[in-house]
């Protein structure tokens, strides 16, 4: 009797050691997933600036470019799909899926703020127009937060990702449903230039 008592004592302690290493590795991962979050918070500030800057800056050019209709509702409508790209992955940067739609509707507005600024270059009072500097000086600014607010995220990102994959933390967070997240990334050569936005 007395060596029963015993085994179910010693059973009892393994298993709240084992409870405890599997809230830990949980509790682990969930603090990960919400640096993410966070991580990607940073950048959605800075994207809604972008977005909140870009009809400014159409405005400014309309009245130069009022033969380059299409481009100005190109870069408007590649801004509204970002923005609501940018939305949906607020609510869950760590899906992968809302992340490789967000970072279709970046490249979009990215070409789209290159066609722009390539048309920009052939209206001189444009380049001189003082609202114009300004919002474009303001657009640099932000460009250069956001892809400092990306690093932060990748490397984020990374961390959880990385965790999340190592043994025996996979096992956890393959039961309870942690999907590796997406890093913030450009995949296509050709986006990796910089949109020129100085006049």
């Amino acid at each position: 009797m007395r060596e029963l008592i015993i085994a179910l004592i010693v059973l009892g302690v393994l298993l709240v050691i084992v409870v405890v290493i599997v809230a830990g590795m949980y509790n682990g991962l969930v603090a990960l997933r919400n640096r993410v979050k966070n991580a990607f918070a940073q950048i959605d500030v800075q994207l809604k600036r972008r977005y909140d800057l870009i009809p400014n800056l159409v405005e400014t050019a309309k009245a130069y470019m009022s033969h380059e209709r299409e481009t100005l509702e190109a870069v408007i409508q590649a801004r509204n799909q970002a923005s609501a790209a940018s939305s949906k992955t607020a609510g869950d940067p760590a899906n992968p899926d809302n992340m490789k739609a967000l970072i279709g509707a970046e490249a979009a507005l990215g070409g789209a703020m290159g066609r722009f600024f390539a048309l920009a270059e052939a209206y001189p009072d444009l380049k001189a127009n003082q609202n114009m500097m300004q919002l474009t000086e303001e657009l640099t600014s932000t460009e250069n937060k956001i892809a400092f607010s990306r690093q932060a995220f990748n490397d984020s990102v990374m961390t959880y990702n990385t965790k999340r994959e190592s043994f025996p933390t996979n096992i956890i967070g393959g039961m309870f449903n942690f999907q590796l997240a997406e890093h913030f990334e450009i995949t296509k050569e050709e986006e990796r230039e910089a949109v020129k936005v100085s006049f």
